[in-house]
């Protein structure tokens, strides 16, 4: 038997680590949402965010192509964020994600059904 890699046994794995990691979508979002915008703009839009955590999630979307930064030298410094077209790319991708979270509804239907089912099940196991 050979073993198969992740990436192998399911190729969009790697994409999904990339573009789906935890403040990757909020960011991506609101940078195509409102266009170009500074740390702190970044920072009032997405509250829950630590700025140390903003700054990296920046950095890693920046090494990943999906954003660009703009260093402006004046007095005081300006640095801005902007999503560039391999970011953009990603549209149709959040389309459709958007359109599917249209099922959330019933994907919470089946939570709260299973975990009827399963305090039933321990309720019944423990007697």
């Amino acid at each position: 038997m050979t073993e198969t890699t992740p990436e192998l046994a399911c190729p969009i794995a790697p994409v999904v680590d990339i573009v789906f990691s935890r403040w990757t979508t909020p960011i991506l979002w609101a940078l195509n949402e409102f266009g170009r915008q500074r740390f702190v703009e970044l920072q009032r839009r997405i509250t829950t965010i630590t700025p140390k955590v903003l700054t990296q999630r920046l950095r890693q979307l920046e090494r990943d192509g999906l954003i660009t930064r703009t260093y402006h030298a004046e007095v005081p410094p300006r640095v801005e964020y902007e999503i560039s077209e391999l970011g953009r790319s990603l549209g149709p991708l959040f389309a459709s994600l958007s359109e599917w979270s249209g099922n959330l509804g019933k994907v919470e239907a089946a939570r709260q059904s299973y975990d009827e089912r399963s305090s039933a099940r321990h309720a019944s196991a423990s007697r």
